[in-house]
This record gives C-alpha cells, sequence and structure tokens, in this order.
C-alpha cells in the first residue's frame, strides 16, 4: 500500500510541479471550477428538453438522477470511510490555484471526477457519436483536480471509475424499467 501511496504523490508532484506553466495555471482552474460551466450545463439540459425528443427529456431527467446517485455515494459514504486528506492540507511545495478547503474535506475519490464521469458515462452511451467528446471534458476535469492540488491522481481515478459505475446502475435500472413498462402495454393491448 506504501508503494501505491508513493507513486500517487509522485505522479501528484509531476503533474501539479513539473508540468506546471503560465497558461495551465490561468486555464485550470477556470476549468475546475464547477460554477464556470453551469450555464453550459443548464443550455445542454434545455436544449435535451425542449429539442431532445423522449430520448432527450429521459437523458435530462436521469443524468440528474446519475449525477446525485454519484455525488451522495462519494460524499455521504465513501469520503467519510476513507477519509484520505488533501495534497494541499499534508504535501510542502504544493503549486495551489485554488482553495484547499480544510482538513475535513477530503481528497479520495474526488468527487468532480466521479460526478462528471458519471454524466459522460451516462451521456456517451445514449449519445453514442459524442462520446469522444463527453469522455474528453471529464478526463480535461479530472486532470484539473490534480493540477490546481487539491486532489491525488488516484482520488481522481477512483472518482471516475465510481461515475462510471453509477451511471452504468442507472441504465441498466432505467433499461429494466423500459422494458418492464414494454412488456405491461403488451398486456393491456391483448
Amino acid at each position: 500500500m506504501d508503494h501505491l501511496l508513493q507513486i500517487d504523490t509522485s505522479l501528484f508532484y509531476f503533474i501539479n510541479n513539473t508540468m506546471q506553466n503560465s497558461f495551465f495555471d490561468r486555464i485550470m482552474p477556470v476549468i475546475t471550477d464547477v460554477d464556470n460551466w453551469k450555464i453550459v450545463i443548464l443550455i445542454v439540459w434545455l436544449a435535451l428538453i425542449v429539442k431532445g425528443g423522449k430520448k432527450g427529456r429521459v437523458a435530462a431527467i436521469l443524468v440528474i438522477v446519475v449525477v446525485g446517485f454519484s455525488d451522495l455515494l462519494i460524499a455521504q459514504v465513501i469520503k467519510p470511510v476513507v477519509a484520505r486528506v488533501r495534497p494541499c492540507n499534508v504535501l510542502p511545495h504544493v503549486n495551489l490555484l485554488v482553495g484547499c478547503g480544510g482538513l475535513e474535506s477530503y481528497s479520495f475519490p474526488s468527487s468532480h471526477a466521479s460526478n462528471i464521469f458519471a454524466a459522460a458515462g451516462f451521456f456517451g452511451y445514449k449519445y453514442k457519436r459524442l462520446v469522444v467528446a463527453f469522455i474528453s471534458i471529464a478526463v480535461l476535469v479530472a486532470y484539473s483536480r490534480v493540477y490546481v492540488g487539491v486532489h491525488y491522481p488516484f482520488d481522481v481515478l477512483g472518482g471516475a471509475v465510481v461515475g462510471v459505475i453509477c451511471a452504468g446502475i442507472i441504465l441498466i435500472i432505467e433499461r429494466r424499467v423500459s422494458l418492464f413498462i414494454e412488456k405491461r402495454k403488451r398486456k393491456s393491448t391483448l
């Protein structure tokens, strides 16, 4: 376990210090701040509701469930159990570009990474031709969390895994509910 933690810390310093540059120092805090994405998210969500047909409306509603499930699982279950302290609270020489949060603000897994990968995995399944764009955005947001100094690489990797699993669970439930509804409709028409 110590060996994995050493690898994680080395990767953190590589991304946070070695890869540091003035362009990323300006853009990564913008990318990592969820407030900067709210307008884009709202526009896409409304477009799904208004122009997306039945598939878009279902996707717009279910993505809220997917992200909510992911966020709840991370914040209320996994983070308190693991209780890993953020690198900006324990490591020296961190290039910290955003607020770190206190010692009660845990690091593993990353909620940002989990939520963005949950949405990307869900939308990537629903809209397969855009999967590369969804995953690219998710990877960029996850990378930004390490670059700005608030997460270790394994935090964002763990968050990504949890997010994709949450998306998969909701997609399986959606499929089973759809099959159940179809079966009921067929029975009622007979």
